[in-house]
């Protein structure tokens, strides 16, 4: 019916009012989207100067020449493969689909892509990463790990066909084939790669204890810089810089660097130069281990023979001593000898002076024994306990043999009521014939002495004696 009211503009699916050609905002939106799409490439490649740039997760910037501005939207997803952050008034090619947001009426290119005009995208993202990094402490040689000298296990990340491996193989066994090696097969270029060398990186980490493992080696071939650029991703750099063990990488031709080996605790620029560098050259090793053998047979004998002179002089001080010793207990013996002789014990000092004898040589015999032992065994101070106790016991004896020889001499026999009379010029008085009436004598007893004048002649009737084996000149 023409009196119907009409719907209100913007709802979805109003109709013009009949024969006056009125549009919704709705139905223009549409056309516009349709002339768009039927009218706009499904994908297009615009150049033009970077203005405006935001980041907030995606990003938006404009798209601007001299005479027009297109605004653009790139997604987060798109966002993180492009390697670069666009910069105000730089020159890029965006590639994307041109997409119009009917609710807020605005056409935007919706980019998937950002390309650097210039230099390249691939230089340009480099750059722009090692500026991040840098930035991020992640190339200070501070933070870097120090790489083993002698290493049990190395695990190489590489492709289990790349000519670099060989290099790695080789040059380790011929340097030190005790070093074993485990291989991380991965794709070393292409999608995917930068993601597997990471992981490897981080399963090597996780099973370090369960394989042995004391360092990584990460390496592969020369190549350009397409087929480089995953050691340039962020993914690998990152997985290196957490590493719990050192990290070393050679990628590439010398005359490249990637920033995997910026970030790798050692950089070397070949793959048979980083084998060297974490295997230890055995010759070295066995001239090295020569000299440390010699220079410790060396102290060991300076050692001997510094023990060898402690020990002589040790032995030197112990000989005197034992000299000593033996010296005053031969002048006991030769005093109390002395003493036997006027008493004339003839047989028992015999006796006593043979076992002195065997005891003095059985002294010096056990104190040869004694420092010879001590001398072959460089063992200063058993010696000096071992003669210590020796003397001690031969000491004792020589006081044995000295308590004897006073219980036998003169002043034993005087303490148990004997005495002895002699005359003037000493003689013992051993029979009355040998004195005269008047005669002075000399009477010792163990208290003191006193002298007495002989007033009778010698008697007829003998002396009676108890024991025939008395020691004559003893008078009770």
């Amino acid at each position: 019916m023409s009196g119907a009211p009409a719907k209100p503009a913007g709802q979805q699916g109003a109709k013009p009012a009949a024969g006056d050609g009125t549009l919704t905002v709705t139905q223009l939106a549409g056309a516009i989207d349709s002339a768009l799409k039927s009218g706009v490439p499904a994908r297009v490649r615009v150049i033009g100067e970077v203005s405006g740039f935001r980041d907030r997760t995606h990003w938006y910037f404009d798209l601007k020449d001299a005479n027009a501005v297109v605004s653009c939207v790139v997604f987060q997803f798109a966002a993180k493969k492009v390697g670069f952050i666009p910069e105000n008034g730089r020159e890029v090619v965006v590639s994307g689909r041109v997409d119009f947001y009917a609710k807020a009426g605005k056409v935007s290119l919706i980019a998937d892509k950002v390309e650097p005009v210039g230099a390249g995208a691939l230089e340009i993202a480099f750059r722009a990463l090692v500026e991040e990094l840098r930035g991020l402490g992640w190339f200070d040689p501070a933070r870097k790990r120090r790489v083993p000298s002698f290493p049990r296990k190395i695990a190489v990340v590489t492709s289990r066909t790349a000519a670099a491996l060989q290099d790695v193989l080789v040059t380790m066994k011929q340097r030190c084939p005790a070093v074993g090696v485990v291989l991380a097969d991965v794709r070393v270029q292409g999608d995917g790669a930068a993601a597997e060398v990471a992981g490897a990186i981080r399963t090597l980490n996780a099973r370090r204890r369960e394989l042995g493992i004391d360092a990584i080696l990460v390496t592969r071939g020369g190549g350009s810089m397409e087929d480089l650029w995953a050691f340039n991703e962020r993914i690998v750099a990152q997985a290196i810089v957490e590493s719990t063990l050192p990290v070393v990488a050679a990628i590439g031709h010398e005359t490249d660097t990637r920033i995997a080996e910026l970030v790798a605790d050692e950089r070397c620029s070949t793959p048979t130069q980083a084998a060297t560098k974490l295997t230890p050259d055995r010759r070295a090793l066995l001239r090295e281990i020569d000299a440390a053998e010699r220079r410790a047979m060396l102290a060991v004998e300076r050692r001997v023979e510094d023990l060898r002179d402690d020990a002589d002089r040790l032995g030197q001080r112990l000989l005197h001593g034992a000299e000593r010793r033996v010296s005053a207990a031969r002048k006991r013996v030769d005093r109390a000898g002395l003493m036997l002789e006027r008493l004339r014990p003839t047989e028992l000092r015999a006796r006593l002076a043979a076992r002195l004898a065997a005891a003095e040589k059985g002294l010096h015999s056990a104190m040869r024994g004694m420092i010879a032992a001590a001398w072959a065994k460089v063992e200063a101070i058993r010696i000096a306990e071992a003669v210590r106790g020796m003397l001690a016991e031969r000491s004792s004896r020589v006081d044995a043999v000295g308590r004897q020889l006073r219980a036998v001499g003169p002043i034993s026999v005087l303490e148990r009521g004997y005495s002895v009379t002699t005359l003037k010029d000493g003689t013992v008085v051993r029979g009355p014939e040998q004195v005269s009436a008047g005669k002075v004598v000399t009477t010792r007893t163990a208290g003191g002495e006193f002298e007495s004048q002989v007033v009778g002649g010698v008697r007829e009737k003998k002396l009676r004696r108890k024991d025939d084996e008395a020691a004559p000149g003893l008078f009770g």
